[in-house]
């Protein structure tokens, strides 16, 4: 091969001094085809070859062919990698070649073939205020300590990039619809064209090309909101590709460590900070932060409608003989008083609230799954003063005993010790009753005194609450009597003629 300073010498010989093939064949060592071809001026090295040969690979290139062609009707996540190909070739041909010349070839099939996994993409410069983007991503979190399997929705601007992030604990539509509506109301504005995968909760069926048969519940919906939804290809999550990103992005930088909360609520606040300290990020590309984009785009939003859409399902039910009524596979109490009853259910995607006759009777946090049980202990109280023995035992009041305070336990201690067991627990079971007209922290307070004074009736702890709710009768010091002068009992005998 020659050298750039050999190249030079044989062409400056030969073109400047005029000295001959074969003085310069001399002068350098170099054939005179060598000299040749620098005087012609084409480039040393190796040229590419016009056909590559596979010598080890000669005898098994139709079936390797035959393989790849089939795999054309088959499911793309089920079709031969050059891996794949080279162990088939042991295993069933007995080939002795190496791995990297199967790979070689099979690169050079694929793309023949149309097969390759690169593919390339259309850089594009979306208009402002006209395209967001929404996925769904699934993370963990400690809410109360407990570890969740949470759902969390994201809504990207294809322009700004500016996202909005909340957590749920499903995909069903009426979450989904529930974060449209506080996206909407995060950025002040229906972005005109919102783009989704083939989601079952707003897609019936797909048909032909773009075509999609909606969700009777999202067509009123988007309706409302007066935007078009457009949704990918099936499998072609790129076409959707900033909030694909979004997705990750939240995962890694909002959720690690596990986030931890108090309550679902808790944990949405906190996200919504993050979502909103975004804003001051710039992306790659743009010479303006995120925030100072969408002020530019937020005037081509589509205003808010003035009342947010009705997000509600109603229900009929009937109460049962465990006062609960079954909602959504789930059961939910009610005042025992109401068991029999017909009531009316209101789903929100949140709580879960019962009337009966228009009054509101239970309002409970909504559960998700199957089979759980939401019992509030303050529904079975009158029934636990008639039937104390089955205190210990009641489901509502063990599960409220878990988060009492010591001295209620101690309480309760103390009325069965003073008063027996069966007649303890009837009378504690009012002091729980009183929890209705007091605070939890004065409950709390005046059963702590009761337990450090000794008190051991339900009376005894009412009359200290009502010593906490505001000034009583004037009590006056034993202490002021020793001033007083002594009795003079001689005049007792004088009342028994007084009619």
């Amino acid at each position: 091969m020659l050298k750039v300073d050999q190249y030079d010498l044989i062409r400056t010989g030969h073109r400047v001094y005029g000295k001959s093939i074969s003085e310069l064949a001399r002068l350098t060592g170099h054939s005179r085809n060598t000299i040749k071809k620098a005087i012609r001026g084409e480039p040393w090295g190796y040229g590419e070859r016009e056909h590559q040969p596979f010598p080890a690979l000669e005898h098994f290139l139709p079936m390797i062919d035959r393989w790849l062609e089939n795999d054309k009707d088959q499911p793309s996540k089920q079709r031969h990698t050059a891996r794949r190909i080279y162990h088939r070739l042991i295993e069933e041909h007995g080939y002795k070649g190496s791995e990297s010349t199967v790979r070689r070839y099979v690169r050079l099939a694929k793309m023949e073939l149309g097969l390759s996994a690169a593919q390339a993409f259309i850089p594009c410069d979306p208009e402002a205020g006209v395209e967001a983007e929404v996925d769904w991503g699934c993370a963990v979190a400690l809410i109360r300590g407990v570890s969740e399997r949470l759902k969390f929705f994201c809504m990207r601007s294809k322009y700004s990039g500016k996202h909005f992030v909340r957590f749920y604990p499903c995909e069903r539509q009426q979450a989904f619809f529930d974060a449209h509506e506080r996206a909407f109301a995060f950025y002040g504005g229906v972005f005109p064209v919102v783009i989704y995968d083939n989601l079952s909760t707003a897609v019936r069926k797909i048909l032909r090309g773009k075509d999609r048969q909606e969700q009777e519940a999202f067509s009123k919906f988007r309706a409302y909101y007066s935007f078009e939804a457009r949704f990918c290809n099936p499998g072609k999550g790129h076409e959707k590709g900033g909030v694909e990103g979004l997705v990750g992005l939240a995962r890694r930088n909002y959720m690690v460590p596990v986030p931890q909360a108090e309550s679902l609520e808790e944990l949405n606040e906190r996200i919504l900070q993050r979502c909103l300290s975004y804003g001051a990020h710039k992306m790659a590309g743009r010479d303006r932060s995120v925030n100072a984009l969408y002020e530019e785009e937020k005037k081509h939003l589509i205003a808010l409608p003035r009342e947010g859409f009705t997000n509600i399902k109603t229900n009929e039910a009937r109460a049962d003989k465990y006062a609960t009524v079954v909602v959504d596979r789930n059961r939910y109490s009610v005042p025992s008083a109401y068991a029999g009853s017909k009531v009316k259910v209101l789903l929100f995607v949140d709580r879960v609230e019962i009337f009966s006759q228009g009054k509101r009777i239970a309002c409970h946090e909504r559960m998700y799954g199957n089979n759980k049980w939401c019992l509030d202990a303050d529904h079975y109280l009158e029934l636990l003063e008639q039937r104390p023995r089955a205190f210990q035992s009641a489901r509502p009041i063990r599960q409220w005993r878990e988060s009492w305070p010591k001295s209620l336990h101690a309480l309760l201690e103390r009325f069965c010790q003073a008063q027996g067991e069966t007649r303890g627990i009837r009378d504690f079971v009012r002091v729980l009753l009183l929890y209705r007209d007091h605070s939890a922290a004065d409950m709390e307070a005046a059963v702590e005194r009761a337990v450090a004074n000794r008190v051991s009736s339900s009376e005894g702890v009412r009359h200290l609450l009502a010593l906490n709710d505001g000034p009583g009768p004037t009590m006056v010091r034993l202490t002021a009597w020793s001033s007083l002068p002594p009795a003079d009992v001689a005049v007792y005998g004088q009342l028994g003629g007084v009619s």
